[in-house]
């Protein structure tokens, strides 16, 4: 079946701009609720950055700790029902950043549900290998929760590549909705998008949800520095980790994501020089998918604040650094990719 994108003007229909907003984060109304994605947190300070003028300094991420404080803070004030890490939890895949990464992950645990994906510098090489990943968050750490789904199991004997929580799901409700929430590695082979596919088609009665490190960016593989900037952007044709056996956002969308008609929201990151972009395209099933990139770095974080009886999702960028809305960054001046509101049906 032929998969259309929505061009630009149809764009317009499912996303409008909010309006300025004065400093500081409003309250969630009563009957909202929001799901925080947290972008790329590969700032780290200190020796496990290998930086010869820090080689002595602690290993440090204050933009990650401000990321999870903010959001700890400000869980009931949001009506914060989940939390999504969008992979590149760590820039360097060694014991000590990923030390920090738990450590910073830990304020959340216990105090509301969250998930995360893998991305390409959380694992070894193109290999897939993600055993340090799995020693910090592994699916034993999640077991308690019931509102942990489970995890592709991986190859047997292999669990290093794609299992033990590498690949996961987790479910949740709020406003009287049920979701499904699945946590996909950078470039899942085709197995782990069968696992996915079984995982959504079981729970084909809640509203589906996912997160993948690698989805829009560049379309084609970059050929120069600037390409990562300024070439044409939109779901990838490349890709980073997995060789032969890794799949490309395209490949993922066709052999997947498109089949379902209960998904309506895929997140991702990877691109920290796109760093934010959204499109709406349309599934097998005439099921609008909105597709929403964000990799800022230190300039923020999102909440997505669900209004069922508006039919909207207000799209916001926080940066709790600076404490005020991230209106517009170098990389992207204009403020509709930081501050927007999709159309989303809650209340048919």
């Amino acid at each position: 079946m032929k998969l259309h994108t929505i061009c630009v003007p149809m764009l317009l229909l499912t996303a409008s701009v909010l309006p300025a907003q004065a400093e500081g984060l409003p309250p969630a109304p009563k009957g909202t609720f929001s799901i925080a994605v947290i972008p790329d947190t590969q700032h780290y300070k200190g020796r496990s950055t290998n930086r010869k003028t820090q080689a002595e300094a602690p290993t440090t991420n204050p933009v990650f700790e401000s990321i999870t404080d903010c959001i700890v803070d400000e869980l009931e004030r949001q009506r914060i029902v989940f939390v999504s890490h969008v992979g590149d939890i760590v820039d360097i895949n060694n014991d000590e950043q990923w030390a920090v990464a738990q450590s910073c992950m830990n304020k959340l645990h216990g105090k509301v549900p969250y998930g995360i994906s893998v991305g390409n510098h959380d694992m070894t090489g193109k290999t897939g290998n993600s055993a340090l990943f799995q020693k910090y968050f592994p699916q034993s750490r999640f077991a308690e929760f019931d509102w942990y789904g489970g995890c592709y199991p991986g190859e047997t004997g292999k669990p290093e590549v794609s299992g033990n929580n590498a690949n996961s799901y987790q479910r949740f409700s709020a406003g009287g909705m049920n979701f499904i929430i699945v946590h996909l590695e950078c470039n899942a082979p085709d197995p782990v998008l069968d696992w996915a596919s079984e995982v959504l088609t079981q729970h084909a009665d809640r509203r589906a949800i996912i997160t993948t490190h690698m989805d829009l960016g560049p379309r084609e593989h970059p050929k120069a520095p600037r390409d990562y900037f300024d070439a044409p952007k939109g779901r990838m044709v490349w890709k980073k980790c997995h060789g032969a056996n890794g799949n490309t956002s395209q490949q993922m969308w066709e052999k997947c994501f498109s089949k379902h008609k209960n998904l309506f929201l895929i997140c991702c990151g990877d691109q920290s020089r796109t760093q934010a972009l959204h499109q709406s395209v349309k599934g097998q099933h005439g099921n609008t998918v909105h597709e929403l990139l964000s990799d800022y770095g230190a300039e923020g974080f999102r909440l997505m604040r669900f209004i069922p009886d508006q039919n909207k999702i207000e799209v916001r960028t926080w940066n709790p650094v600076k404490q005020k809305y991230c209106e517009q960054t170098k990389i992207v001046p204009h403020r509709d990719q930081h501050q927007f509101t999709l159309d989303y049906p809650m209340t048919n």
